[in-house]
């Protein structure tokens, strides 16, 4: 009951968080295949063009903003894509996916000491995608179907949660994205030769995160070096599990997205 209470409060301070801001330049959209549904929201490019097609930024939200409320998944990133200047600059459809409760993108299993600290993980890469994973999927080939998708300019990203996801999507689906960056997220470091020289990867993670060991994205990084794909890392000292602040500060975050295509 407590452990309910404790994600009931989070969920409503997250959806509080978020209505301060105006977000309503997002559309609130819902996606269904075959009796599943994934809710979305979606940031169309500044001005525009019907008749042009547009690069687009896919996000996967982190645990704390699971829902069906079709809003907290904003929490975290939102702000950072209504920016009126980054719209100019980089014009682009903003997908921000929300997982339902007790779902994840991708399966696996974290596993935990007695006292709750995260020693390792199992990543079922050989299990099919899970529910919101398979929908994120189709999703992505509908929009690119619709024609207003650069298919050649698809980024992915995500936190916690959604850099796992992200990193089970790119493992899976390597020749869709032309960059990714998982921010405190982890996977199967043996599937990076999956999307290694195929996808550059820029990685955030802080040195300090209790939530998604740091050893994750170190693992990542040694790996996609010693196969020679471009990779980007960057480690924050005395950061917890909230890097994504970090992440979304970076001012050459999106100018690097950008220069990316396939």
């Amino acid at each position: 009951m407590m452990r309910y209470l404790l994600l009931l409060a989070i969920t409503l301070t997250n959806i509080l968080a978020v209505q301060a801001q105006d977000m309503s330049a997002y559309s609130h959209e819902s996606f269904t295949k075959e009796g599943d549904t994934l809710r979305y929201r979606l940031l169309k490019p500044l001005n525009n063009d019907m008749h042009k097609a547009y690069p687009l930024i896919i996000f996967l939200h982190g645990s704390g903003e699971r829902g069906t409320d079709n809003a907290a998944q904003l929490l975290h990133g939102g702000a950072l894509f209504l920016n009126d200047t980054l719209r100019r600059e980089f014009p682009a459809y903003v997908l921000f996916p929300q997982c339902p409760p007790g779902k994840s993108w991708s399966p696996f299993r974290m596993k935990r000491d007695t006292s709750g600290k995260v020693t390792g993980a199992d990543f079922l890469t050989d299990a099919p995608p899970t529910a919101p994973g398979a929908l994120v999927k189709a999703l992505l080939d509908s929009l690119l179907a619709s024609g207003k998708i650069d298919a050649k300019r698809v980024y992915i990203g995500g936190l916690s949660l959604g850099g796992i996801g992200t990193y089970d999507l790119l493992a899976r689906y390597p020749q869709l994205f032309a960059v990714a960056f998982p921010i405190c997220g982890a996977g199967n470091v043996k599937t990076a030769a999956n999307f290694a020289n195929k996808v550059p990867l820029w990685i955030f993670h802080g040195s300090d995160d209790n939530a998604v060991p740091v050893d994750f994205s170190r693992a990542y990084y040694a790996e996609l070096k010693k196969l020679g794909s471009e990779v980007k890392y960057s480690e924050y000292p005395g950061v917890g599990h909230n890097s994504w602040d970090n992440a979304f500060a970076e001012p050459d975050l999106l100018p690097w997205l950008f220069r990316h295509h396939k």
